[in-house]
């Protein structure tokens, strides 16, 4: 199995540290409002990895957190905690608005199809884990006190640092990257622990040893993966926006802390889905789309997983409806071809199913994947029950439940006019029955067919 490594920027052979085991880090949600669609590609090249993985015969530690304790809406040291923003919006307490915003995220979960982390740690249950790194880093002399009172991490005095993003030193110069912070002995530092902020008293807050206050959002993902991971683990994942500053703090932390290097073996991040102008998807704009959103427009959530599956995670994907609709109609056709495949099963092709072996072990090549399954399908050569099988197994890296009922949800606007079709066709009235067929077919995703039980629709 090769996989590209961010660290070496190049396809290596994974090969872990444990023979037979793999430790595998991701970055969870920051749960003070939905994760949209951008964010939920990279989750789903991270279960993409795990199935693989698994399929390999790998036995997996796969941890994934949950930011649910307030930090800064920036990776750098500034903006508002955005647990109180999220709290403020929806007039609710921090720890409502964690709550909540975590249930819905373990719900597209789990309608995406993703396979459960070994255990998902909450930031506000590991802030001891996070101080005891806080004070492993200041016995190593890596840390001081800023005149507000903060723990600053030196970077100076981290020899590894920038490596990961390939930041030279001059990128690290006073004002390079971020606004000169009178606090900061390298522009490059960053808080470890905060007793003040720039704006005003965040609503958790915890004793330390530095004074009441809060960690700075960097050191939970050391913390935490050291804490369930150990000081040395395989595999690090994210988006490639945690690069040059949140993955190259946790490197900091991590080794500061530990004294090993290399904290993780592979790094591994997912590029963005981006609009047709090339936007990012962002919590803060005005393209943010949930996956309930897409829900409501008639796709199943696994309508969006096929979709992603049609690019390779490094490259950025470009969202529009047209490629919605497209992976749709694949999904549906490609399940289509597993039903018609019958109940029995057979042999698993062994010649197919390495084959696809081949594409997902290069670093996780999901288009050529697919088409293999699509090969095998159409291959008449091989009977249906080996068919059925091998796909079986291919389904388990799929991840698309293929043998499983069609099933879709139909937006509010549709079920009120197909309400309001059975009764006109009850009534008699074919006149404003044909109107109200015409009005949905118009809207461009449904097909009207009369059943038994009056108008049903099903996706084109």
């Amino acid at each position: 199995m090769k996989i590209f490594n961010t660290l070496t920027r190049q396809k290596e052979e994974f090969e872990p540290i444990e023979e037979g085991r793999v430790g595998l880090y991701c970055c969870g949600p920051t749960v003070y409002n939905y994760a949209h669609i951008g964010n939920l590609r990279t989750y789903v090249f991270e279960d993409l990895l795990r199935r693989a993985l698994e399929f390999n015969g790998y036995v997996m530690n796969h941890v994934m957190n949950i930011t649910d304790v307030g930090h800064l809406t920036s990776d750098e040291d500034e903006g508002e905690d955005k647990m109180k923003k999220g709290a403020e919006r929806e007039k609710k307490t921090v720890w409502e608005i964690a709550e909540y915003y975590t249930q819905a995220f373990l719900e597209d979960m789990d309608r995406l199809n993703f396979l459960k982390p070994t255990v998902k740690p909450k930031a506000t249950d590991h802030v001891q884990e996070m101080i005891d790194q806080v004070k492993k880093l200041e016995e190593n002399g890596l840390t001081y006190i800023g005149k507000n009172g903060n723990v600053y991490y030196d970077t100076s005095k981290f020899k590894y640092y920038g490596e990961l993003a390939q930041l030279d030193k001059q990128e690290l110069q006073a004002g390079a990257r971020i606004e000169v912070d009178e606090n900061k002995r390298n522009a490059s530092d960053f808080v470890l622990w905060f007793v003040q902020s720039k704006h005003g008293d965040q609503d958790m807050q915890w004793d330390s040893p530095w004074g009441k206050g809060f960690p700075g959002w960097h050191i939970e993902c050391s913390a935490m993966s050291s804490r369930y991971l150990g000081d040395q683990f395989d595999i690090h994942c994210g988006g490639i926006d945690h690069i040059p500053v949140h993955h190259t703090n946790e490197i900091a932390q991590a080794e500061g802390a530990s004294g090993k290097h290399p904290w993780v073996k592979y790094w591994m991040h997912g590029n963005f889905l981006v609009l047709k102008n090339k936007e990012k998807m962002a919590k803060s704009g005005d393209n943010f789309l949930t996956l309930s959103a897409l829900i409501q427009k008639g796709y199943d959530p696994l309508d969006y997983r096929y979709f992603c599956l049609q690019s390779n995670y490094r490259k950025e994907l470009a969202f529009d409806w047209e490629g919605m609709d497209a992976a749709r109609t694949g999904l549906r056709r490609l399940r289509e071809k597993v039903m018609a495949l019958g109940e029995t099963e057979g042999e698993i092709d062994e010649s197919r199913l390495q084959s696809f072996a081949d594409a997902i072990n290069d670093d996780l090549n999901m288009p050529q994947a697919l088409a293999l399954a699509y090969e095998l399908l159409d291959d008449m050569s091989i009977n249906n029950g080996d068919k059925l099988s091998t796909m079986k197994k291919m389904d388990t890296v799929l991840g698309l439940k293929l043998d499983e009922e069609i099933k879709f949800e139909i937006p509010p606007q549709i079920v009120e006019w197909i309400l309001e079709r059975n009764k006109a066709r009850d009534e008699k009235d074919y006149k404003k029955s044909d109107e109200i067929r015409d009005k949905i077919q118009e809207s461009g995703k449904w097909i009207v067919k009369d059943g038994t039980g009056g108008t049903e629709v099903i996706p084109k």
